[in-house]
């Protein structure tokens, strides 16, 4: 007999229907699975067979052909454990029910036949509410992560008997349905406060306007001067994190298998700091089986980058295409997948190699050489890439011991959110909402310069020699020193902060 029932797989953040086929049928009994699975689902018979056994059923002692459908999409992960055992039943006439039909299905089965969590299963809910089914039967501890989805209607299940019970209408199983808002009311809010952090003023105002314009920086300075604790204090200033984005990002964490019970919603901004040993296929993402790297874990967030010169070159390198296109494309044997990287990028390293070239205390023994060698670590267009480059020097006595309390990161929030917004309206026709993300042709149409700060440009062109990107992106920084200012169009004194942020191309370490 025939069976057929309704799964779903992902692919990269993207969710797939999957159509589960079972033919049983006379002869040596066998158990083949076709349709391109991988090997979590090859091995997958085995469990199958105990699971089906020990929720009370008869498994049949015949040839059981079963095709993942279509073939041609990679099906990954041990999610098709449930449906393969229910078309099973069905086949057999164990399920004599054509409720089935109104459901999707996903599970991992163990051998006593309870129903373990899958990764993936907020991107499949996601992907269910754009058609129909629209039903979907979901281990009970994914359930907070597919009931927080509109338009899909998620059951909790957590065995293979109470499934068949429930599908034959013995027991009634009613769906869940989480409130959203619940989520970002329960999020803790950050603890790091931009008030704890003495002097450093000019830094201060570097990263909001970073966060006003959703810019990429660089913290330049020796060890002790405190830019690891801008940094980590850096998420309290940005705006609060949107459904739609929480939703982006908390289904990459899903496909990663980072979201949990208790915490089955991103809903605050992402911080991601890896360790700079890190690998460049960990860094945005691949493997065997391609997953998503740090990168795109930290997708509508921070991506903080410590000891940057310390990075393998190869792996800095690949940070290129990403930050221009807020997306990575991995290839690999199996398949291209895109995994989506929209993140601001905060980067901190010493000066030197000894990190005492600019401190005026303690003395540098690197030489001019040693200092350009290590300063080249980082290449100049990765470089470019990064708007905004500060330099982060140690503060003294007078500075550590002020008593006099510092501007708080609600404070300025305040002036990133009215910047944002102002953003948000001028940009509504785009797909973008932040002046980082500007286009030439925008760019052109948007940052218009008076005639004072248009002779200043040329100065700076001149005598710095910047690059077409690195004038481009003392432009956008402009523009949002303006918008922070409230200013329709960009003078003279913002393009000259502008140019101040760009440290490097002003040769002010060799």
């Amino acid at each position: 007999m025939l069976a057929k029932v309704n799964s779903a797989t992902v692919l990269g953040v993207e969710a797939y229907r999957i159509t589960v086929e079972v033919d049983i049928s006379n002869g040596i009994p066998s158990f083949s699975i076709g349709g391109l699975p991988d090997t979590a689902i090859k091995e997958s018979r085995d469990r199958i067979r105990a699971a089906i056994k020990n929720s009370g059923f008869d498994f049949p002692t015949k040839r059981i052909t079963v095709n993942l459908a279509p073939a041609h999409i990679k099906k990954e992960g041990a999610g098709f454990d449930l449906p393969i055992a229910v078309a099973i039943l069905v086949a057999i006439g164990a399920l004599q029910t054509d409720k089935f039909r109104e459901y999707v299905m996903c599970g991992e089965l163990s051998l006593n036949g309870e129903i373990k969590p899958i990764k993936g299963a907020l991107p499949i809910a996601l992907g269910l509410s754009r058609g129909a089914p629209n039903k979907i039967l979901i281990p009970a501890e994914n359930i907070r992560e597919a009931g927080i989805v509109n338009g899909t209607n998620a059951y909790p299940v957590s065995d293979l008997k109470q499934t068949a019970d429930f599908l034959s209408g013995h027991i009634d199983i009613a769906p869940q349905k989480l409130s959203i808002a619940k989520f970002f009311k329960k999020s803790i809010k950050a603890r790091l406060d931009f008030s704890d952090v003495k002097g450093q003023e000019h830094v201060k105002r570097g990263l909001e306007v970073a966060a006003a314009g959703g810019h990429n920086v660089l913290l330049i300075g020796p060890p002790g001067s405190g830019k690891s604790m801008l940094a980590k204090r850096f998420a309290a200033i940005l705006p609060d994190i949107s459904v739609e984005e929480s939703l982006q990002t908390s289904a990459i964490h899903s496909v990663a298998g980072l979201l949990s019970a208790k915490k089955s919603l991103v809903a605050a901004r992402p911080f991601r700091s890896p360790h700079h040993t890190i690998s460049d296929a960990a860094l945005i993402g691949g493997g065997t089986y391609p997953v998503p790297g740090e990168i795109s874990l930290a997708h509508n967030g921070v991506l903080f980058l410590d000891e940057f010169s310390e990075f393998r070159r190869n792996v800095l390198e690949v940070l290129r295409q990403p930050l221009e296109e807020q997306e990575i494309i991995v290839s690999r044997v199996a398949g291209t997948i895109t995994y989506p990287a929209r993140f601001m990028l905060i980067a901190a390293m010493n000066p030197c190699p000894c990190g005492f070239f600019t401190d005026p205390k303690k003395e540098c023994r690197c030489t001019p050489n040693q200092i350009q060698k290590y300063i080249s670590k980082i290449s100049g267009p990765l470089l470019d890439r990064i708007d905004i480059h500060l330099e982060v020097p140690r503060l003294n006595y007078e500075q550590l011991t002020k008593k006099a309390a510092a501007e708080t990161s609600a404070r300025i929030k305040i002036r990133v959110d009215q910047a944002r917004k102002l953003q948000k309206e001028r940009y509504k026709k785009y797909a973008f909402s932040s002046n980082a993300l500007l286009g030439p042709k925008e760019t052109e149409e948007y940052c218009r310069v008076n005639a004072e700060g248009q002779e200043l440009l040329k100065m700076a062109i001149l005598e710095l020699g910047l690059s077409a990107r690195a004038y481009d992106k003392v432009l956008k920084v402009a523009r949002t020193i303006a918008d922070l200012d409230e200013k329709e169009d960009i003078e003279a004194h913002h393009i000259s902060e502008a140019i101040g942020y760009r440290g490097l191309d002003r040769q002010l370490w060799f």
